[in-house]
């Protein structure tokens, strides 16, 4: 069997868990974002940096303890990466080997996989937030969809060749259009349930796909800045936690920011 099917059968299971919510929805991101974590520091640490991966995990776990165990956890944010920067530089008083550039991709590092995939957990938390959660996932999958048949249809001029040299400006475009329609339908579905008007869902679909692709381009730079070709494989024939779902972090990011700031 192809690997790319056999890692599809790996990946039901866990958007089975994330798609019924609750608990199975955050033991899942726990697991997603700690292994993400670590293919982080793995290509960091694979171009020659030495990032403070005790500190990272630390970091990690005294956040999601937070999200988990307390209310309104992104309150006490700004104080757990205060408080991580403290470390970090304290060890890198005491450590002559240890450098600033360290202790900073220790520090994005953490946000980057554990900040970014704490969002659908934040998502799922809000009334009716479910429904939010279903809508990250589409607006990634479909403008993901679109936008490979758009490049391969109708691509003629690259979007980043540097970064990555198969994208076109027609497929990010097709991607656009594909997530906005994706969240469009969604919004027929829930528009009730969740009180916003079906328009609300067009504009984040077509800037959650916007935000989408930034995550993918993201994920591919960094990839290219440690010369690597994917991140640590634990999917068979799709790479790293972090090869599928780099879009995913960012789309939630934005429907968070959206569903709290302008639909609140």
């Amino acid at each position: 069997m192809n690997n790319r099917y056999i890692g599809a059968l790996f990946l039901l299971p866990l958007l089975f868990m994330i798609f019924i919510g609750g608990w199975f929805l955050k033991i899942t991101v726990l697991l997603l974002s700690v292994r993400a974590l670590y293919e982080f520091f793995h290509v960091m640490e694979k171009k020659g940096h030495q990032p403070l991966s005790i500190l990272g995990y630390l970091t990690w776990v005294a956040y999601y303890a937070i999200i988990l165990f307390m209310e309104n956890p992104l309150e006490h944010l700004g104080v757990v990466l205060a408080l991580s920067l403290t470390m970090g530089f304290v060890y890198m008083i005491f450590h002559e080997k240890t450098t600033i550039v360290d202790v900073g991709i220790t520090i994005s590092g953490f946000i980057y996989t554990g900040v970014l995939f704490s969002f659908l957990i934040l998502l799922s938390q809000k009334e009716n937030g479910q429904n939010f959660v279903y809508a990250v996932f589409i607006i990634s999958w479909v403008c993901d969809t679109l936008a490979y048949y758009s490049g391969r249809r109708f691509g003629r001029h690259k979007l980043n060749e540097r970064v990555s040299p198969k994208k076109t400006v027609e497929g990010a475009i097709g991607g656009l259009a594909g997530g906005a329609i994706g969240a469009f339908v969604l919004g027929l579905f829930v528009t009730e349930t969740t009180g916003a008007a079906v328009w609300h869902f067009l504009i984040m679909g077509f800037f959650g796909a916007m935000f989408g692709q930034i995550g993918d381009l993201a994920a591919s730079s960094l990839k290219r800045y440690a010369n690597e070709k994917d991140y640590p494989k634990i999917i068979p024939g799709h790479g790293g936690i972090l090869d599928r779902f780099d879009s995913i972090l960012f789309v939630s990011l934005l429907i968070y920011v959206y569903t709290t700031y302008v639909l609140a």
